[in-house]
């Protein structure tokens, strides 16, 4: 297949359907629909969006779990200029409340509620549109009935004002914001625009050797990076169909890649362990997975192979540059697609320097890697992370370290900062530290990372208890979950004293050294 001549994603819609409107496009369930289908109701539903008063350049979120509906709201909200926020579904009402309202959203499109989450009752907490935590949000759309009314809303916008709002939309728009922990507690709003979605998730798929006839499983949220911008686009790019389970179940995932016959796997470690141990494994077909896109060290990546998936495309990047700037060739060697994360993909340019002099380094020394070429405009309302993300040269500075080989293939070696990563998913530790200081009996809290073989890394909070004060590990995990998404909340709790903390001669705890220590204490005791 060619390259889409299209730049923006309600174009790309349009000119893959122009190809083939026949073609399956999404498949959930019972429900199927071609891009022909795609296309015709993606446009009701911006009429529909267009006479609620959604118009150029608004922020619309949208708290949904893996639906085709998802994927509507996302071309009909980009068919009209405005720019889609997707919301972790997993949210609680504080980080709802913050999203919401730093990203300046103007209506809201959700579930009444999902896997134990009321969100309804969140918005309710919050005090509704244009309370307090909410004063930019005018709307709030539920599924159903509601999102339903949109379809006869529309009736009276003309195709002739679609298309008019359509062709307004310009490449270097930004069509979505993906909210990104960061090293500070709140999350960071990354721009991305039009253009590289459709561009650098072209250069995704070819690395994988994708075609018309592929079939995605979207395992994977769709809230994510690297479900809605590097998975979707990778496959839509090159007119593929996407498979979706609305949320992960190891059993339901290996009978719906089987009955679906799905060729394409993306997914993080933790999620090739789930399949893999799972007791209907040795019963299901597997066969026609191929390719895809996974991350993780190289026994996940020979998890995945043995899955089934044997061109697994091992991969790096960040969302601030569209997912991936190196990703490993479907036809390389397997040793090579388990041990490197390949070349940087076209238009991407990488540097390694020297974390302290930033003095640009030779093949195979380990450095941080800088990344240039697809990046985001910037953070959203976010100077000051936008001053330091990026040096004078326009490279991103990643905080993760890694070595050019002699072959020209990027080897990932860590992380510099100290984002945690859990089971495929960045998690900050300063944002869990200040949930914990919020309790009474709270005067210290450190979180960090501990090596984990099925998630990469959990979550370990040291706590240093108030003088006096009473509180064990299950209250402050209590505590935890009800201001964190559940994988925010620390697996282990270890209460020190003051003394036992270890610190520089400033004073200064050492987060790296608590690690140490914690994980020293797992070996002893056999976790």
């Amino acid at each position: 297949m060619a390259q889409p001549r299209s730049r923006t994603l309600p174009d790309l819609l349009d000119e893959i359907t122009a190809r083939d409107p026949a073609r399956e496009f999404i498949v959930a369930g019972p429900e199927r629909l071609s891009y022909g289908e795609t296309r015709g109701r993606a446009r009701q539903l911006a009429k529909g969006l267009r006479r609620l008063g959604v118009k150029r350049g608004d922020k619309v979120a949208l708290l949904m779990s893996n639906r085709p509906e998802w994927l509507l709201v996302d071309f009909a909200v980009t068919m009209l200029g405005a720019t889609l926020v997707p919301i972790s579904t997993w949210s609680r009402a504080r980080e709802l409340a913050y999203v919401l309202d730093h990203c300046d959203a103007t209506t809201l499109i959700t579930l009444e509620r999902f896997a134990g989450q009321d969100y309804l009752a969140m918005l309710a907490e919050l005090g509704g549109p244009g309370s307090q935590h909410l004063p930019t949000l005018g709307r709030v759309v539920t599924l159903g009935r509601e999102l339903g009314a949109l379809w006869d809303l529309g009736a009276t916008v003309d195709d002739a004002e679609l298309d008019a709002a359509q062709r307004a939309v310009a490449p270097d728009d930004v069509a979505c914001i993906l909210y990104t922990s960061g090293t500070t507690s709140t999350p960071k709003g990354v721009q991305l625009q039009h253009r590289g979605l459709v561009e650098n998730m072209w250069n995704i798929g070819e690395r994988q050797h994708l075609t018309a006839d592929d079939r995605m499983w979207m395992g994977i949220s769709l809230f994510w990076s690297f479900g809605c911008a590097n998975a979707l686009l990778a496959v839509m790019t090159h007119g593929g169909t996407i498979v979706l389970q609305e949320s992960l179940d190891a059993g339901a995932a290996l009978a719906l890649i089987e009955r679906e016959r799905c060729t394409v796997y993306y997914g993080t470690p933790n999620i090739a362990l789930a399949l893999t141990e799972h007791p209907d494994r040795a019963r299901r077909d597997l066969s026609s997975l191929r390719t895809g896109a996974a991350i993780g060290p190289p026994p996940a990546m020979r998890m995945v192979m043995e899955l089934g998936a044997r061109e697994i495309c091992n991969v790096y990047g960040l969302t601030e540059c569209y997912g991936n700037c190196t990703v490993t060739d479907a036809h390389d060697p397997a040793a090579v697609r388990c041990a490197t994360v390949g070349y940087p993909l076209p238009g991407m340019e990488l540097r390694i320097v020297h974390r302290e002099t930033r003095r640009p380094l030779p093949a195979g020394e380990v450095g941080e890697i800088l990344v240039r070429g697809y990046l985001t405009p910037g953070y959203y309302k976010d100077p000051e992370k936008n001053a330091a993300a990026f040096d004078r040269d326009g490279f991103l500075l990643t905080g993760d370290l890694g070595a050019i080989g002699d072959d020209g293939r990027l080897q990932f070696r860590g992380r510099l900062k100290e984002m945690v990563k859990t089971g495929g998913i960045n998690v900050a530790p300063l944002e869990i530290e200040e949930v914990l200081l919020g309790h009474p009996a709270v005067e210290q809290a450190y979180v960090v990372g501990l090596p984990d073989p099925r998630k990469d890394e959990i979550l370990a909070a040291v706590v240093v208890l108030r003088d006096g004060a009473d509180a064990g590990p299950d209250t402050l995990r209590a505590f935890c979950k009800k201001a964190l998404a559940a994988f925010k909340v620390p697996q282990e709790f270890r209460l020190l004293r003051r003394d036992e903390l270890p610190v520089t001669a400033t004073g200064k705890v050492q987060k790296f050294r608590l690690a140490e220590m914690l994980a020293r204490e797992r070996d002893a005791a056999g976790a």
